[in-house]
């Protein structure tokens, strides 16, 4: 079964907005007889929008009604009606994520599409976005090599490691940006980010050169030559993570690259201040330090890599595949972690492999955890299943959190039982017959027909 969408991505960073039509073809990868594997198996850009700076009302407050018209005229300009895409992705990111209203912009712009995938992205899912829409992990796998991607952006840099199989092993974030100062046209300082204390920073009001301002970006490219391994790790690596960073055994086989600095690193721009900020100083800081005489790569979409709209699958699950008890319908943009069937063995693995996935979601609200499961489980496996979940996860939920879990196999209504024994309190939800990859969302509308069904809506990120 093929069906063909019409979506759209939005990016909402700190310093750039933009927007992605596509074209997106999802397919059902399964045999006839399997649980559905709906993928996007084709994507064709419609229309890329210009890269906007995004508007603000102030340094603390995104300006919700100037991104509301730049949107609306991007849809305009594009000739698409809001009620002709199907699906939609809008990914709040980067210091942009910690304004005052970064939830509402989000809300008062999630109407341009159908079923969209709306998300404040922090720093661990914004690493592994920005990593995947550069085609690090493609690299990686087909490779075979070990990848560290940095995403240079305005305030941020957002680190994903990938092993030799292109599996996502750590992610980081360390406040290294392109706009962590802004200058007038004169030159004049506007604006100094509070996470510079301590560095070479210049102070608001004062007139700055290219000389000056020399010292500043360089320990900013060393302070990332520190995080890849190139140099000695010193406290300023430590002052500059935002919650952590990777640990490298060794330094990376491949150094990928990504965001507006990235844009800049080979640029030989004549305006040491073409964008009125740090970000043409910073590209040439990083193209002279070491991280420019390992092997190295762009990705694919530097400035651009982004999601560029949402797949989504719909379906309806019976009842008898189905456990809930305590939940608050509909439950709407679930982010999903996955677990692989080596992690069920024990209670000691599951609980370690729970621990790495739920660390890349920067998750306050609920998530799914998918896994495949057992076509025929023993009550021992459903029992011990059961056990090994309520103590890995119900540490991490707060008190009226529902526990999700979405498996494969038939075997929904027994594992929400046996966790119902375990977690009398607790809102519980157990779907089954689901694929659901790592990195997907979930919708789950309420009961109808008198609890019978509860409908579906697998949702799938898309990259260029």
């Amino acid at each position: 079964m093929r069906e063909t969408l019409r979506s759209v991505g939005i990016d909402l960073g700190t310093s750039t907005t933009q927007l992605i039509f596509s074209r997106l073809t999802v397919e059902n990868t399964a045999s006839p007889y399997a649980v559905p594997r709906m993928e996007i198996r084709d994507r064709e850009i419609l229309y890329r929008s210009p890269v906007h700076f995004t508007p603000l009302v102030n340094a603390d407050t995104l300006d919700a009604g100037a991104i509301g018209q730049l949107l609306t005229e991007e849809y305009r300009r594009a000739g698409i009606d809001p009620a002709d895409v199907d699906t939609g992705a809008v990914i709040i990111t980067g210091e942009t994520a910690r304004k005052e209203n970064a939830r509402a912009v989000l809300e008062a712009v999630s109407h341009l599409a159908g079923q969209f995938v709306v998300a404040t992205a922090g720093p661990a899912l914004e690493s592994v976005l920005a990593a995947r829409g550069a085609g690090a992990d493609r690299c990686a796998r087909d490779g075979g090599t070990s990848v560290l991607h940095l995403d240079i952006g305005g305030g941020t840099t957002n680190l994903a490691f990938f092993d030799r199989e292109g599996q996502l092993r750590e992610t980081g974030c360390l406040n290294v940006g392109g706009r962590l100062v802004k200058v007038d046209q004169a030159r004049r300082v506007t604006y100094v980010s509070p996470v510079l204390r301590g560095l070479p920073a210049p102070s608001v009001g004062e007139t700055v050169t290219a000389a000056s301002l020399q010292p500043l970006v360089t320990a900013l490219a060393e302070t990332l030559e520190e995080a890849c391994g190139l140099r000695p790790a010193t406290d300023r690596l430590a002052r500059l993570i935002t919650d952590r960073t990777v640990t490298l055994a060794e330094p990376p086989e491949l150094l990928s690259f990504s965001g507006g600095v990235a844009d800049l690193i080979e640029a030989d721009r004549q305006d040491d201040f073409a964008f009125g900020d740090l970000g043409v100083l910073l590209g040439r800081a990083i193209r002279r330090s070491r991280l420019w005489t390992v092997p190295h790569r762009l990705g694919r979409e530097t400035i651009r890599a982004t999601v560029v709209g949402a797949g989504s699958y719909a379906t309806e699950l019976s009842g008898s595949t189905v456990y809930y008890r305590g939940i608050d319908f509909p439950l709407q943009d679930l982010p999903s972690v996955r677990l692989e069937q080596g992690d069920l063995e024990n209670g000691e693995t599951l609980s370690r492999a729970v621990a790495g996935q739920w660390a890349l979601l920067d998750q306050t609200g609920p998530a799914a955890l998918s896994l495949e499961g057992w076509s025929a489980p023993t009550f021992v496996q459903v029992s011990g299943l059961a056990r090994a979940l309520a103590a890995a996860l119900e540490p991490r939920l707060g008190p009226e959190m529902p526990l999700v879990v979405v498996t494969e196999q038939d075997m929904a209504k027994a594992l929400g039982q046996a966790l119902g024994a375990l977690l009398p309190r607790r809102p519980l939800l157990c779907l089954d017959g689901l694929h659901v990859p790592a990195g997907g969302y979930l919708d789950v509308a309420a009961p109808v027909g008198g609890g019978a069904a509860v409908p579906v809506v697998v949702k799938t990120l898309a990259f260029s």
